[in-house]
């Protein structure tokens, strides 16, 4: 990760693939409220640089697994394809945190067969750029996509850093497209993306991919906050780092990000209709620039944080709605990906959030996963899927 490698370990982890192929908030105390213990199963084994796990609702129960390098496999009946659902290793670059980072099945994937890719690339010129692209599974077998049918819905110019690229790329309730991109990379946001809404950088977008509108492979939401001016219309929420992975709540609609820190603090932030989330002011509930007296005026701050004695890169995860884990029923489960640790982040009341260690797994956490029935899968980058399961 160009020159956070040595603070970021995960990217050190990455660049070692490609080279062979604390804290609490501050209303909350942690490992109080819960008395869970969990034990990882390995489900899913014998992967490439896993990075994304998705199952569409299109009752085939398969599960779908992104690969860092452009490839995306389907896991189904306890057998893992030997064929790709997707390869697209041609167009992607993997280079530190670039690569081909998340996948989203259209909400009615099983009439449509469309499903959508985030991932980077370079251009002809030699510069950055990342992804949005649709694509529809082959009429001929279900398990395999039609490479030629990439329909690519938005690009955004990447300034010339290795990190901060995002990943997520999450279908809402209201079948709207939410999609993560980091600052840019570099340290300390030095192009001032993260309060800049006049770049898409440093944002979480959400866009209308069944309509088009004024030369756009997309439609605007007509609610988005800056749809009448003060940014640019495809903005949801601005102020954020890096934030890789982030989940909607199917109980409650509620948005949760997990906002990869800098130097000393990681975020666990609620996304919000047009809020601000600090950055580069701001690092977790801290001061960053200026490093102290810093004007916290209009910014929506994290639910919780951590330090680095704890981890030193957060993967968000899923809110609980499982049957398996009862203790664990609405409990938002995230992880660290140099420490390998697992957390619950439990609301004890409203506004006030409590933190439990529920494991150290010991793994290098690249991502989660949720199935149909609301378990949680934990994604290791070192090429397998485990699922959670109580003690």
């Amino acid at each position: 990760m160009s020159v956070r490698v040595a603070k970021k370990r995960w990217l050190f982890v990455l660049l070692l693939w490609l080279a062979g192929c604390g804290g609490v908030s501050r209303s909350s105390q942690s490992g109080q409220a819960l008395a869970t213990s969990v034990v990882l199963t390995p489900f899913i084994t014998g992967l490439n640089a896993p990075v994304d796990l998705q199952q569409p609702d299109d009752g085939t129960g398969r599960f779908f697994v992104v690969e860092l390098a452009g490839t995306i496999r389907v896991f189904q009946n306890g057998a893992l394809s030997s064929a790709p659902f997707l390869d697209i290793r041609s167009k992607v670059i993997v280079n530190g945190e670039m690569g081909l980072l998340g996948a989203a099945f259209h909400p009615d994937f099983a009439h449509t067969g469309l499903f959508y890719v985030h991932y980077d690339r370079t251009t002809p010129s030699g510069s950055y750029q990342s992804v949005i692209a649709e694509y529809s599974v082959s009429a001929a077998n279900p398990n395999v996509a039609d490479a030629a049918s990439e329909r690519i819905i938005l690009t955004v110019d990447q300034p010339p850093f290795t990190n901060h690229k995002g990943g997520q790329i999450v279908f809402g309730s209201d079948g709207f497209l939410y999609i993560a991109l980091g600052d840019g990379g570099s340290e300390g946001d030095p192009l001032g993306n993260g309060q800049n809404t006049n770049t898409l950088l440093a944002k979480i977008l959400r866009l209308d991919v069944n309509a088009t509108s004024a030369g756009k492979e997309y439609g605007i939401p007509p609610d988005n906050p800056f749809v009448a001016g003060g940014g640019l219309p495809e903005i949801w929420a601005y102020g954020l780092r890096n934030p890789f992975r982030f989940s909607f709540d199917r109980s409650t609609g509620r948005l949760f990000a997990g906002d990869v820190g800098q130097d000393r603090y990681e975020e666990i932030d609620l996304i919000q209709r047009g809020a601000n989330y600090g950055w580069n002011i701001m690092e977790g509930f801290h001061c960053y620039n200026p490093p102290s007296g810093c004007n916290e005026t209009g910014l929506t701050l994290p639910i919780a944080e951590y330090d680095h004695s704890e981890g030193n890169a957060v993967i968000g995860g899923y809110v609980y709605r499982g049957t398996k884990i009862p203790n664990l029923q609405g409990a938002y489960i995230f992880g660290d990906d140099g420490s390998g640790k697992i957390w619950a982040l439990q609301e004890i009341s409203p506004g006030t959030w409590n933190r439990t260690l529920l494991m150290s797994s010991g793994h290098t956490i690249s991502s989660f996963g949720r199935d149909q029935y609301g378990e949680i899968y934990v994604v290791d980058l070192n090429g397998t899927v485990f699922s959670i399961a109580a003690q």
